[in-house]
């Protein structure tokens, strides 16, 4: 794969970027960093990559000049921790990046820092902050569960038109914050705790750090923000067989690629 590089806008402030990623991430994570630094119109102080202690992904970030980070030093526990499967199905581990995620603003230096799933490819410019608003990418569906865990959460229905689960979300880290604070004052306990507890563990789909985070903001000023179509396509291709001409030709429609693959952080259930 291969794309052109774009220019950074002036007036766009500095970010930087948190991609959690586990080993079987490594063959689209390459083309991710990638693009990322082609496509994202603001200069980029760092990219962090949140992962297990793997030392192939830390080669990675050696020769793409990224800042590893245990995953194990970012939350007071560990994926262990997380109970949330079934016998059909394990969500512990999809469970517990989102919390990651949630604790960015514990790792990322800058105001501003853009989450981004390490199977999602960018490939076409992309600005986040624009007029002093923030500029959510966004679909037209969702998970009921992300809503009704939501609302445990706040004690209020989400309020935003679209769904903002699109694999990647600025995230301004003051704002971030106040989540979790008003999350923690609300059940009397940690912000990580209230979700765990918060969500119907029968289902699959029970939180979205994303969708939580997302209507947050909005609900607390929705002219602050700017919502446009996220234009993502997913493909059951791997990232390194598309060519040049197959891009430009994919980039005349979407403004990005999933190639959703990862099982490590959403596993089957034992029988």
């Amino acid at each position: 794969m291969s794309v052109a590089t774009v220019s950074v806008t002036s007036s766009a402030p500095s970010i930087d970027i948190l991609i959690p990623a586990i080993e079987k991430d490594l063959a689209t994570l390459p083309y991710v960093i990638d693009s990322l630094r082609r496509y994202v119109q603001h200069p980029i102080s760092n990219i962090y990559i949140v992962s297990p202690n793997n030392s192939r992904i830390r080669q990675l970030c050696s020769r793409k000049s990224c800042v590893f980070v245990n995953e194990t030093t970012v939350l007071p526990f560990t994926k262990k921790a997380i109970r949330y499967s079934s016998t059909r199905w394990n969500r512990s581990g999809w469970l517990y990046q989102q919390l990651l995620k949630m604790n960015g603003d514990h790792i990322c230096r800058e105001k501003y820092f853009l989450v981004v799933d390490a199977d999602t490819v960018l490939i076409r410019p992309h600005r986040f902050r624009s007029g002093g608003k923030s500029i959510f990418y966004c679909r037209n569906w969702s998970q009921p569960e992300y809503f009704r865990t939501y609302r445990k959460l706040l004690g209020a229905a989400a309020s935003a038109p679209k769904s903002c689960v699109t694999h990647y979300m600025l995230f301004e880290s003051a704002k971030l914050a106040s989540l979790k604070r008003t999350i923690e004052a609300r059940h009397g306990m940690s912000w990580h705790a209230a979700i765990i507890r918060s969500i119907n563990k029968k289902r699959q789909f029970g939180f979205s750090e994303f969708e939580t985070y997302a209507n947050y903001v909005y609900s607390g000023n929705r002219t602050a923000v700017l919502l446009k179509n996220a234009k993502n396509k997913s493909l059951k291709i791997p990232a390194g067989s598309l060519t040049q001409s197959q891009i430009q030709k994919y980039a005349g429609s979407y403004r990005s690629l999933s190639f959703h693959q990862r099982k490590g952080y959403s596993t089957p259930g034992k029988p």
